[in-house]
């Protein structure tokens, strides 16, 4: 049964708890589909009328907000030694290339790391619990949580929900095509951030085998 389907054989109340659970779940850095779980609930709100898309986003950035902020406490307490354990278990999502990759994307970037990497999956998963191993200041992580968590979470409930009131008839006649585009954009994505997994991977492996630099000389 798809997502949205399921989604509308329970009451609305339960719509709410569980997109603000499964969000604030993957925030903490579990491997959850929140987005697909947001997305399917936005557009089931634009089609059906007892789901007000207002208390649906609310929920959505509380648990993205509140679950980011304990993964960034469990991070800090467990520090690397959580990241080797979680790596181990997840493999798939926890692995060295994805760790070095969210890595190198805290040094260059710092806070925004934790703002924009709201909008990228592997990231979404990972900002919470890196920037606390990281020991990113809590207030420099607490304000990109909350605007991350406020503009991606809010954002794309505003954003489904108007373009499923506007296209469901246009959908409805067409959604092939618009399951051949999510597939093309879905696979491009994937593809794209393998190849960056891979590239942070192999620049982590060249930094830690290359030879330290000799002392200089002291002249006398």
């Amino acid at each position: 049964m798809h997502i949205q389907e399921w989604l509308e054989t329970i009451p609305a109340v339960s719509v709410y708890l569980l997109v603000g659970l499964v969000i604030g779940l993957e925030s903490l850095g579990v491997p959850l589909p929140g987005e697909i779980i947001l997305v399917s609930a936005a557009l089931l709100a634009s089609q059906q009328g007892h789901i007000d898309p207002v208390v649906l986003g609310a929920c959505a950035i509380a648990g993205a907000i509140v679950g980011d902020s304990i993964g960034y406490a469990i991070g800090r307490r467990g520090g690397k030694p959580l990241l080797e354990r979680l790596g181990r278990r997840f493999p798939k999502h926890f692995g060295p290339q994805h760790v070095a990759l969210a890595e190198r994307s805290f040094e260059k970037w710092g806070m925004w790391a934790v703002f924009f990497g709201r909008f990228v999956a592997l990231l979404r998963i990972f900002a919470g619990p890196l920037a606390g191993v990281l020991r990113m200041p809590y207030w420099k992580f607490l304000i990109a949580n909350v605007l991350g968590g406020i503009l991606w979470a809010g954002g794309t409930t505003a954003v489904i929900y108007t373009v499923g009131v506007v296209a469901e008839p246009w959908l409805k006649r067409f959604s092939w095509l618009a399951l051949v585009a999510a597939l093309l954009i879905g696979l491009a994505v994937t593809l794209v951030l393998r190849a960056r997994m891979r590239k942070a991977a192999a620049a982590a492996r060249e930094s830690e085998s290359a030879p330290a630099p000799a002392p200089a000389a002291v002249s006398d």
